[in-house]
């Protein structure tokens, strides 16, 4: 997507502050703290294939009303309408993924695919950036933004190919319409084994908010406008390395894990004092190592859920996600990157209870 590794240069030469950046941030997260479960539900009771299509069609509204209109209403009516996408993929994306293995008898895998899917997904940000900078010389933030529009909408029809294995929590799984969800919420919370596992994935899932700033740092490091895609590279790469390796990390003592994500947060502590362009060698090692350590968190919540509400189980753990992003967004807008570090350390000691190795928990229904 052209418009990621630039679009938040794009509100401050529009004129925001950071604060209000960080704003921007707080309602797209408090957008997906609202309709994160009611998506989940719909992936469910409906098409976990057919939420993932519309995501991708609102994400392309949302680019479209910021290229068309640029200012702060416009960006905010965009952030709600990409909260909203990113909200209905979220869990329904992993759902049919961990069920189209289960499927076909491979869902030990999942950690290991997962881990590929989360690598792709940033390796992709080379070509991104080459594109990105390209498109930037040669039409500004218009050129961007309405390429990136296009690329959503293409992303939502190559969806449409996706397979998926109809496992949906319907009227024959309850007795009324609301009952989906609060029995999905109710099995998220109920078993403390898979609650400590919902809140551990959502705690690491919210650290992911500092991505969202790695532009701003290398431009505040001194990297120009025109670079900063390319600069920002070694972060994607070293996420994607860290995706990739997910399978490996999976296999490693419990108490390894944990002492993975505190490494993370001691070299955001080191990029943030250093403030050179070198410090995103820091930066990306640290982004390297969290991405590891979320895989797997991701994939172990995927083998503690049974029954037909995975897609709703989820998105509770999405929701979750969503609010454990609002404290990273204030630490920066307080502290900057080391703000954000130091709530990386703090939620160490629940990630290390959350991922720690047991069986599945059992879910009614």
């Amino acid at each position: 997507m052209p418009y990621y590794p630039l679009y938040a240069l794009l509100f401050l030469d529009t004129g925001l502050s950071g604060a209000q950046v960080s704003l921007l941030f707080a309602l797209w997260s408090v957008t997906g703290l609202v309709t994160e479960v009611p998506a989940g539900v719909l992936a469910d009771r409906w098409s976990r294939r057919g939420v993932v299509v519309l995501a991708g069609v609102l994400q392309a509204a949302g680019f479209a009303v910021w290229t068309a209109a640029p200012a702060t209403w416009s960006f905010a009516a965009g952030f709600v309408i990409w909260g909203a996408s990113s909200a209905l993929v979220s869990g329904a994306a992993e759902a049919l993924v961990y069920d189209g293995l289960a499927a076909v008898g491979a869902e030990a895998d999942y950690t290991r695919v997962n881990g590929w899917m989360t690598a792709a997904e940033l390796l992709v940000q080379v070509p991104t950036a080459f594109a990105a900078s390209a498109l930037f010389a040669v039409g500004g933030y218009p050129a961007v933004g309405w390429v990136s529009v296009a690329v959503c909408l293409a992303a939502a029809a190559l969806a449409l190919r996706f397979p998926e294995v109809r496992h949906v929590a319907g009227a024959e799984d309850d007795d009324e319409e609301e009952v989906p969800l609060r029995q999905g919420v109710r099995e998220a919370l109920r078993s403390p084994g898979l609650r400590l596992t919902v809140l551990a994935v959502a705690l690491l899932g919210g650290l992911d908010a500092v991505e969202e700033y790695f532009p701003v740092l290398a431009a505040d490091w001194g990297v120009a406008t025109s670079a900063v895609p390319f600069a920002v590279l070694a972060t994607a790469l070293a996420g994607a390395l860290g995706g990739a390796l997910a399978g490996r990390a999976e296999r490693l003592p419990d108490r390894a894990l944990p002492g993975l994500l505190v490494l993370a947060g001691l070299l955001l502590l080191v990029a943030a004092a250093w403030a050179r362009p070198a410090a995103l060698v820091a930066l990306s090692a640290a982004y390297g190592l969290y991405i590891a350590v979320l895989v797997v968190g991701e994939a172990r919540l995927q083998q503690r859920i049974t029954g037909p509400h995975r897609a709703t189980i989820t998105s509770v753990a999405g929701l979750g996600v969503e609010l454990a992003s609002l404290p990273v967004f204030a630490a920066w807008a307080f502290g900057g990157l080391g703000g954000i570090a130091a709530v990386v350390l703090v939620v160490v000691p629940l990630v290390a209870a959350g991922l720690r190795s047991r069986r599945p928990a059992q879910a009614t229904g």
